[in-house]
């Protein structure tokens, strides 16, 4: 505990003296004062950092939200309206959607209040304060005599910690984030809303415009948004959904710029970005890539399954449209990344970085005895931990994704107590069974589900070692010959679960006996045998990880006093961040620039109407041939699209508030681009961009082709 006091002090020290970096980094609000703003404003920034972050008044972190748990949002009026990306938003428009009612396809406004539609299990959450308690927790881990009692009482000082913050009042939560590789650790407190309503999106064709060939990419012309209004109790309360409910008065919503942005513009963005690695070592990125490859193959191989079917019927792309999209989105990443690491000799440069540490460690006795060996461990674990890596993906990416298992799974653990349970519990247990079969069918196509299951099968025997094959391949063998085909089309014409309607009537049989049991059920069989090989490997690569975890805890301890000085953030972890630079076109290869905007006229320029890819609505076309762009037209008359600007920025930004100097709304981040994807491990200044909606666009779809321009008067624009 003496060592990791140390090091803390050492990070503390250099915080307060850091020359922040103008481009990378994602930052922690509650040290922009000293770590920042100087830079900030000295690049045209107009606020203080009170202005951005402050727990006593009202500031700009209070307009920003957690959107349903993996992206961000942002409030743009007094009565709740709230802006995010339209993929952020897509499994809730799909969710609402049916064939008769297409809002994924045709678009969506509400038009009042009471056409607003309820989204069930959608939140938004507004973080309250972030404070640091690293002295409070480590104060107390130094009673203890060993690593296991400092470990328990740093849990329970952690654990007072959160209820000191929450007190009594039940619409608060509170956690312990752990930052710099567990070498810090910050207090925040959440207020989380319970009923978020869908307000409108415009059609796939503009929101989602360009799909997997434009994902990732820039230049870009996607119209990333979609619009949703938080509700609450009629004391401003977080409450479960109720027609009650009244919208939401926020202590402060963003201003709307109209003005646009020219290149040099400051600009920076605030959200909840999920995770980076920007402290891995050489044979980590290895690992990566090895696991990226794997999940490569396994989603490659379903998602052209997937889109075979979606393409045949439109019932069948509805139900799977939001999972086909979910699975692409990392595919790509995944393959932008790896290809990128090797272009821009990633791997190369961090053993250059790790053999500096080695370096800097042997300069002098004290560094020797606090961090000798701690390289050698990691990457002696690394080399243990990279093929159970590989097999865990290999595991999950292929026979995980079998819709049937899943299903037979979950049912089967709702209903484990439902033999001893009491007659009242039994009915909760049918009732919550029913519902979550519900969710599922809804969504699910059992002809896709066996196409899919024939081929996921294929993969885990062509890339699984012999010893991780779950038993069902030995019935595969033995009663049907190796014929993977015969033994999928066998299970589900067996199984209760292929069907609502069947699985429904088989558990009102066995409730009516008085005992549920799934034992027989080859589909519970065959997540049984997967779960068996799956969690025997899990134990292996999870013992792994724990002490990869503690060395590597050490490894950045010691990269922060290293790079004392420097600048330092930690990686993103979900938690509120700030990132800053300025809008800028860049050149991703020699005699090529781009641009840092696009127009309207792209879209035109790459419609294709035998693409859904790249339809474009009749209407938009003829607002443009009129140009009939309203007060949200360039000056030279053009319709603005998108734009980039160069903050550091990874998922979970997906609909952040990219604002201007003046601290006004002027688009929405959604995307990175292609040559740059491998920043989550290296920031690449020259080529790393934020790519943007920007906000005049989203106003001009909204008003001019969605015609609820009434959504706009309770905004406030600028």
């Amino acid at each position: 505990m003496k060592t990791l006091k140390r090091t803390v002090i050492a990070l503390a020290a250099a915080l307060l003296f850091l020359p922040a970096s103008a481009d990378e980094g994602m930052w922690l609000l509650p040290l922009l004062e000293k770590m920042n703003i100087k830079t900030m404003q000295q690049m045209g920034c107009q606020l203080s950092a009170s202005d951005i972050y402050n727990i006593n008044h009202s500031s700009l972190k209070d307009a920003v939200v957690h959107f349903g748990g993996g992206c961000t949002g942002e409030v743009v009026s007094s009565q709740g309206l709230l802006l995010t990306n339209h993929h952020c938003g897509y499994s809730v428009i799909q969710s609402l959607s049916t064939i008769e009612h297409d809002y994924l396809t045709d678009g969506y406004w509400a038009m009042d209040y009471s056409q607003e539609l309820p989204a069930p299990g959608l939140t938004v959450t507004f973080m309250e304060s972030m404070t640091d308690v690293t002295k409070q927790l480590e104060k107390a881990a130094r009673k203890g005599k060993d690593d296991h009692q400092r470990d328990s009482l740093m849990s329970e000082a952690a654990y007072k910690l959160k209820a000191d913050a929450i007190r009594d009042n039940h619409f608060l939560s509170a956690t312990i984030s752990s930052p710099y590789g567990g070498n810090y650790y910050y207090l925040i407190v959440y207020k989380t809303y319970r009923d978020v309503r869908f307000v409108g999106a415009p059609p796939s064709s503009i929101g989602k415009f360009g799909a997997d060939t434009d994902n990732w990419m820039w230049p870009r012309h996607t119209c990333d948004f979609s619009m949703f209004r938080i509700y609450s109790d009629k004391d401003g309360n977080p409450a479960d959904y109720s027609p009650d409910n009244v919208p939401y008065n926020p202590v402060t919503h963003l201003t709307v710029s109209l003005k646009g942005i020219q290149e040099g513009d400051f600009s920076m963005i605030i959200g909840y970005p999920g995770s980076t690695n920007r402290y891995l070592t050489g044979p980590e990125i290895a690992m990566t890539k090895a696991g990226n490859e794997a999940g490569i193959y396994c989603r490659g191989h379903r998602q052209d399954v997937l889109m075979a079917d979606m393409l045949a019927d439109p019932e069948v792309k509805l139900k799977y449209a939001s999972k086909y999209s979910s699975s692409s989105n990392y595919w790509k990443n995944w393959i932008g990344m790896n290809e990128q690491i090797a272009n821009l000799n990633v791997e190369e440069r961090r053993y250059e970085n790790d053999n500096a540490f080695r370096n800097w460690i042997a300069a002098k006795p004290g560094r020797n005895k606090k961090y000798a060996g701690v390289l050698d461990e990691i990457y002696s674990i690394v080399e243990q931990m990279t093929q159970h890596d590989v097999n865990m993906t290999y595991l999950t990416e292929s026979l995980g994704r079998v819709e049937i298992a899943t299903i037979a799974n979950n049912v089967a653990n709702r209903l484990r107590n439902y033999d001893t349970a009491d007659e009242s519990a039994r009915k909760n247990l049918l009732a919550t069974v029913d519902a979550l079969m519900d969710s599922f069918y809804k969504n699910y196509n059992m002809p896709t589900d066996v196409k899919v299951t024939k081929e996921m099968i294929r993969v885990a025997k062509d890339k699984l070692p012999a010893n991780l094959l779950p038993e069902f391949f030995q019935v595969i063998d033995s009663e049907f010959a190796g014929d993977i085909d015969a033994y999928v089309d066998d299970l589900f014409a067996t199984t209760a679960f292929s069907s609502k309607e069947k699985a429904a009537a088989v558990i009102a049989a066995k409730a009516a006996s008085g005992r549920i049991s799934f034992v027989d059920d080859p589909a519970y069989h065959f997540v049984q045998d997967y779960r068996t090989v799956g969690l025997a490997e899990q134990v292996t690569y999870t013992a792994l990880a724990e002490k990869l975890a503690k060395a590597r805890k050490l490894y950045i301890a010691g990269q922060l006093e290293m790079n004392a000085g420097k600048p330092i953030y930690p990686d993103a972890n979900s938690t509120m961040r700030l990132t800053y630079g300025q809008v800028k076109a860049y050149e991703p290869k020699d005699g090529v620039i781009y641009k840092y905007y696009t127009t309207l006229k792209g879209v035109m320029e790459k419609e294709d109407p035998d693409n859904w890819e790249f339809v474009v609505p009749q209407r938009l076309k003829d607002l443009y041939a009129a140009k009939d762009f309203g007060r949200y037209a360039n000056p030279d008359g053009s319709m603005p699209n998108c734009f980039i600007m160069t903050g550091d920025i990874t998922g979970g930004n997906s609909g952040s508030p990219v604002f201007n100097g003046k601290g006004e709304l002027t688009g929405l981040a959604f995307d990175g681009n292609w040559e740059a994807m491998s920043g989550d491990i290296i920031f690449e200044p020259d080529l790393q961009r934020c790519i943007c909606v920007d906000i005049r666009y989203v106003l001009f779809i909204i008003d001019k082709f969605g015609g609820a321009g009434y959504l706009l008067d309770e905004m406030t624009l600028d």
